[in-house]
C-alpha cells in the first residue's frame, strides 16, 4: 500500500450531538470538551494509520473560529498530514451542522503530533517495514 493510500484509508470521521451537559454558561460547547474530542479523533486516525501504539506528544495551534451551540451536530474529521520516522501529525477539523437545516460550517481546526511506541513503550518507527 502506498503512503497516499494509507493516509486516505486512515481518515476518520465521527459525528456527535452537542447536548446541554457539554456546554458552558453561554450555551456553547466547552473548549476543553472540543479539545478532548479532537484528541480522541486524532488518536484514532494515528492508530488506524500506523496500527500500533501511539501517544499524543503535542497539540499544536488550535483555532476556535466559531462557537458551537447546544442542539447542533458536529462532525470531527481527522487526517494524517505529515509522516516522520517516529512521529506523525494529524489535522482535526470540527464542522457544525444545524440539526434542522442544511447549514454547515467549520468551527475549529487544529493539529496533533503523535509518537509510535514499541512494546516497551519506547519510540519506534511509525511505518514498520
Amino acid at each position: 500500500m502506498t503512503l497516499e493510500e494509507r493516509i486516505k484509508k486512515s481518515e476518520t470521521r465521527i459525528f456527535k450531538a452537542v447536548f446541554p451537559n457539554t456546554t458552558n454558561h453561554y450555551d456553547t460547547l466547552f473548549g476543553g470538551t472540543a479539545m478532548h474530542m479532537m484528541d480522541e479523533v486524532a488518536f484514532i486516525t494515528a492508530t488506524r494509520f500506523s496500527r500500533q501504539m501511539m501517544v499524543t506528544v503535542s497539540s499544536d495551534k488550535i483555532d476556535f473560529t466559531k462557537p458551537i451551540p447546544a442542539g447542533t451536530i458536529v462532525e470531527l474529521i481527522g487526517k494524517v498530514t505529515h509522516v516522520g520516522n517516529k512521529s506523525l501529525k494529524v489535522s482535526v477539523e470540527i464542522y457544525i451542522e444545524e440539526m434542522y437545516t442544511d447549514v454547515r460550517y467549520l468551527a475549529i481546526n487544529g493539529e496533533f503530533t503523535f509518537v509510535a511506541l514499541d512494546k516497551d513503550k519506547n519510540p519506534t518507527k511509525v511505518i514498520k517495514e
